[in-house]
């Protein structure tokens, strides 16, 4: 089991930039794929990003590729999500969530952080 907590969320303005984190509090952090998911106003929850464990395995959802970089510290039990040139569509709130696997699909991660509200304006 692993308890994750979101944080760096904020209201910026388009083209701005970013930086999630998403904290585990046990030592098991450094065992669970982690994946990054949002929640858009009125919308369901979509995919974002992943990554593996070891920092590998590494995916992106089309509507984030080459704006958004996942990465993770270990020993910080820590995951990153630097998301660049924020649009309104970006609008959203955002989850981490751990997993055993290599998956896009919401329903496969289980444990999820409480989110992290994101607001992109012009």
């Amino acid at each position: 089991q692993v308890h994750l907590v979101e944080s760096g969320g904020g209201s910026v303005q388009i083209g701005d930039s970013l930086k999630l984190a998403c904290t585990g509090s046990e030592d098991t952090f450094d065992t669970y794929d982690i994946g990054w998911f949002r929640q858009p106003p009125g919308k369901d929850r979509e995919f974002v990003s992943h990554i593996g464990w070891r920092g590998g395995d590494i995916a992106y959802a089309d509507s984030v590729k080459g704006r958004f970089i996942i990465s993770r510290d270990n020993a910080k039990r820590t995951v990153y999500l630097q998301m660049s040139s924020l649009k309104p569509e970006d609008t959203a709130v955002y989850y981490c969530a751990g997993t055993g696997l290599v998956t896009v699909e919401a329903y496969q991660y289980l444990y999820w952080g409480q989110g992290t509200q994101v607001t992109v304006s012009s």
